[in-house]
């Protein structure tokens, strides 16, 4: 991969992550730095398996928002887990 490759993915991750974010219902404990980070590696996971499957740009970009709602309800629940153990 070219560095416009890996620059390309992380922007592209920041605007997943936050499409993610959009997605899953309700209020969502996650800093924003962490959805974002989160949304770069949906992004690239998303992007590994819609290239499996389909070479459909608008699949890929489905594929990739899906994976970065599940990461992002998954941390969610975990980081607020968390949260709750550290103010208790």
């Amino acid at each position: 991969m070219e560095i416009t490759g890996i620059i390309s993915a992380i922007v592209i991750g920041l605007i997943i992550g936050a499409l993610g974010r959009l997605v899953v219902p309700g209020k969502q404990h996650l800093p924003i730095w962490l959805t974002l980070v989160l949304g770069i590696v949906a992004a690239l996971v998303g992007g590994w398996l819609a290239a499996m499957f389909t070479g459909s740009l608008i699949i890929t970009v489905i594929i990739q928002v899906l994976v970065a709602a599940a990461i992002v309800y998954l941390a969610d629940g975990l980081y607020s887990k968390g949260a709750k153990g550290r103010t208790a």
